[in-house]
Parts: structure tokens; sequence; C-alpha cells
């Protein structure tokens, strides 16, 4: 059958669509939608989109914050869109992001308590690297379910989200709780400097943790696209009957997917720990395994949408502050404005509808098993 340059290029250009025009007219359209929702809150939406770009862009300072918002926000879509690819469905990423940081905290002051000092070149690998572990382990443990069992991993992994949140919360009220009797919270001890990542800037909070943020999800697309395990998990999403004929265990398949996806979710933890906060504090992350799904979906899954995803995420959030100082509407309005981005996206037949663009066949696997 012979296809036309014509049909290609009319193919390419519909592909173009799906991935990138489509997200930028929904986040145009949703903040359409909530200028209008300002207004009716008797606010000003000019004055309100300023102060929110000037909370999250309008000096080295807001940009600083931007970033520090985005790193954990990657790091947790990654891990979501690496298990989409597989056509799981992670919600347990906001436990493994607390499991990990909690691994990577006893690490970064434990070792110095019991009297063992390492140098930076050790000690930060061996920290980040417990983080990593810990959300595995919280990962691949309903993959495994769903693997063996038949367990379905999005029931698994909510449950799994109120264990981990639960053992957290001893851990950090009893055992792992700062001794200092000043301290009233419920937190660990500072880690260790050895333990931690250096800042970029004087002065300013932006890490190493976003730089290599950017490299993880360059090293995600390229394990994807140019790897047998990248291959294998793409193939099991799409069709696991066909992956199991053409010789994939899909067995493995998914208990890796789920493993590689906690890894990424328990990493998130790890760079909040080492890279800004220097301790685990309970309630530090509530939210960002959650609002992984939402950056997940809104990049396409894809390494590079989700980094995209993430930045505005991270500035709506940190631009949020300012917005509402400006114009005194509430703040709850950003996450109005994300709640319609993620439904417009979603339900993107209503961005074609609006634009009239001609649909394209849908090639994107979520998740497989509800039926």
């Amino acid at each position: 059958m012979h296809i036309s340059a014509e049909d290609k290029t009319g193919k390419s250009w519909r592909s173009v669509a799906n991935t990138v025009l489509l997200p930028f007219l929904a986040v145009f359209t949703a903040l359409v939608l909530g200028a209008l929702i300002i207004l009716a809150a008797g606010g000003n939406p000019i004055a309100a989109y300023r102060g929110l770009y000037e909370g999250a862009f309008g000096s080295p300072s807001a940009l600083s914050e931007t970033t520090v918002w985005a790193t954990p926000y990657i790091f947790a879509g990654l891990a979501v869109a690496l298990a989409f690819k597989g056509g799981l469905f992670n919600i347990g990423a906001e436990g493994q992001l607390a499991l990990g940081a909690v691994a990577s905290a006893w690490m970064g002051y434990g070792l110095l308590e019991r009297g063992i000092e390492l140098p930076t070149l050790i000690h930060l690998p061996l920290t980040i690297g417990a983080g990593m572990l810990a959300g595995a382990i919280w990962g691949a443990i309903p993959g495994w379910l769903k693997a063996r069992t038949g367990g379905h991993e999005v029931i698994n992994t909510i449950m799994m989200n109120y264990i981990a949140l639960n053992v957290t919360s001893f851990l950090l009220n009893g055992p792992m709780k700062d001794p200092n009797p000043l301290n009233v919270v419920a937190r660990t001890p500072r880690i260790a400097e050895s333990a931690r990542i250096p800042q970029i800037l004087p002065g300013l909070r932006f890490h190493w943790g976003f730089p290599l943020a950017l490299l993880v999800a360059g090293g995600i697309w390229w394990f994807l696209q140019k790897t047998t395990w990248g291959f294998e998990i793409r193939t099991t999403g799409a069709n696991p009957d066909a992956a199991q004929y053409a010789g994939i265990s899909v067995t493995r398949m998914i208990v890796l997917t789920m493993t590689l996806s906690g890894v990424l979710a328990g990493l998130a933890g790890a760079i909040e720990v080492t890279g800004l906060n220097y301790r685990h504090e309970l309630g530090f992350s509530v939210g960002y395994g959650f609002d992984a799904i939402a950056i997940a979906l809104l990049g396409k899954t894809h390494p590079l949408g989700v980094v995209l995803s993430a930045l505005l995420w991270g500035a709506m959030r940190n631009g949020a502050t300012r917005m509402q100082f400006l114009t005194q509407i509430p703040v709850d309005v950003i996450s109005v404005i994300q709640s319609l981005i993620l439904l417009l996206v979603a339900a993107d037949a209503i961005i074609r509808w609006l634009y009239r663009i001609r649909a394209e066949e849908e090639k994107l696997v979520l998740t497989r098993g509800w039926g």
C-alpha cells in the first residue's frame, strides 16, 4: 500500500497537534475560564495574572522558587508517566515519595549519630540511594501483586499510600523524631553536611536537584526509546497479549515498571531531603504524588512534556501568593485553574470542538484491566 507524502505530512501535523497544540490550548482555555472566575469573585484578571507571572518568574528569587517547586513534580510526574507507558496506573507515588524521604533522612543523620563519618562522595549517594530503594520496594509490591495475583494496582497503591503515610507519621512522631527539647514538630533531626546537595547560587534555594531532574527526564526518554527493556515496557503497555506472543515476560515487565516508577517517586522524596529541607518533616510532601498524575497527563506521558507540565505547576503554585497579594482573591483559584486544565486535557474532545481540530486515532494506553 502506497502512502503519499501528503498523507505522511497530514499525520505528522496531527501528531504535533496531539502532543503540543492540544495541551497548550487546554492551558489557554483554562486561563480564560479562570479569568471569568476571578471576575466573578470581584478581582481583576489582568492584575491577577500579572501577579502570578511576577510571583513565578519576575525575579531571580521567584524563578528560583519555581524550580524548587518543579523539582519534585518532575520526578513524581516521571514516575507516574513511566507506569502509564507500561499500561499501569501508579497512584502510590505519594506514599513512595514519603518513604523515600524517610529513608534518606535516616541515612543522612543516622550514620553520624552512630559515629560514622563519611565523605560527601560516599554519604550523599548512599542517602539518595536509600530513598530510591525505599520507593522501589514500595512500588514493587503492588507490581508483584498485579503480576502474580491480578490484584489491581490502583486499589493496591491507594491502600499502600495509607500504610506509608501512617508509618511515616509514626516514625516522625516517635523513633525518628528530633530529640531537641525545643522541637515540638513531627520531624527528623537535620542530616549531616556530607549528605546535602549543594546550592547553585548563594542566597537562593535553587539547588543541583533541578539539573538532576532534567538529566533524569532525558535518561527516561532514552531508556524508553533506545533500550530493550524500554521497548518491552512500551509493548506490554500497548498490548500485553501481543507482547506475550512475542516472547516478552509480561509478569516481569509489570514488576519492573512499577519498581522503576517507585524508584523515581522515592528519588523525589530523597532530593527534597538532601537538596532543600535537610530533614523530613510531616506533611511537607502532601499532594506531590497526586499532582504528579495531573502533570503526567498534561505532559502526554512524554518526559519532555512532564518537565514542561511540572514547570507550569510549580509556577502556578509559587506565583499564587503574589497573585493573592495584588488582588485579594482566594489562593484556591489556582487549584480551580489547575483542575480546569486537567479536565480539558482529559476531555480533549471539548478542545477539538472549540478550535476545530481534526481528531486522530488515540494511541496512548493509560491503564488496563478495568473491565
